[in-house]
């Protein structure tokens, strides 16, 4: 299968690594030149283990490449994986969505048949509904541009191995369509494939990233709790 992936951070490049890995032909996106150029060269300018070397491996072989033009992507793949960042907005209690949305709008004008657009980020539920407006109103292809979330659950520098070898993948899908592609997609892994609706897809990772704070939040209050009763 064709696919790219938009954004070439610490979720973008192990996923374009592991897509190849897994057969596909990739072709990852970002802005920067100069990393752009790293990547070419089969070179990661981020540290994750195994990375290096399914990037010279898969460079090297043309399976995997990078550019800074979404126009070659969408020429390109069938397929696209948004990767950008979401960080949290300066009141600390709302994403920022700029870089997800800023990158479908450009993108759009580039999708002249059908694609699949599958969101990985951290995003407030509704940005898939949105997001599919939004393609639905600027890409040519109207309508037959469908948006899928499937977040990521990484650790970092376990980033490979999680794309690898995930203990279960989630996707909220909008059609059975979109369900029997990514089906087709992640066959080669052969994790358990957890289909739902978009928006149970985007809370499904505001609960896991939840959750994870709360552990550390008990667990620091067990410590206080020690400290107090000399346990």
């Amino acid at each position: 299968m064709r696919v790219s992936v938009i954004g070439c951070g610490h979720l973008g490049i192990p996923h374009a690594a592991g897509m190849a890995e897994i057969g596909h032909e990739v072709i990852g996106v970002d802005t920067d030149q100069a990393k752009i150029d790293t990547l070419n060269q089969g070179e990661s300018p981020i540290y994750e283990a195994d990375l290096p070397d399914l990037l010279a491996r898969h460079t090297a072989s043309g399976r995997l490449r990078f550019t800074t033009s979404l126009a070659e992507a969408a020429e390109n793949a069938d397929v696209h994986f948004l990767a950008v960042g979401t960080p949290l907005d300066a009141d600390g209690r709302t994403y920022d969505m700029g870089q997800v949305f800023g990158a479908a709008r450009a993108l759009a004008p580039h999708l002249t048949r059908p694609a699949l657009i599958i969101g990985k980020s951290t995003v407030t539920p509704g940005t898939t509904a949105k997001l599919a407006d939004l393609l639905a109103r600027h890409a040519p292809a109207g309508r037959d541009v469908e948006v899928v979330w499937n977040p990521e659950f990484l650790r970092e520098g376990h980033a490979v191995a999680d794309t690898l070898r995930p203990d279960r993948i989630v996707a909220g899908v909008p059609s059975r369509h979109a369900e029997t592609i990514v089906r087709d997609l992640y066959a080669p892994i052969g994790a358990p494939l957890v289909v739902c609706d978009p928006p149970t897809a985007e809370m499904i990772k505001g609960a896991a990233n939840t959750f994870l704070g709360l552990k550390i939040s008990f667990i620091n209050a067990v410590a206080d709790m020690c400290a107090a009763s000399g346990a």
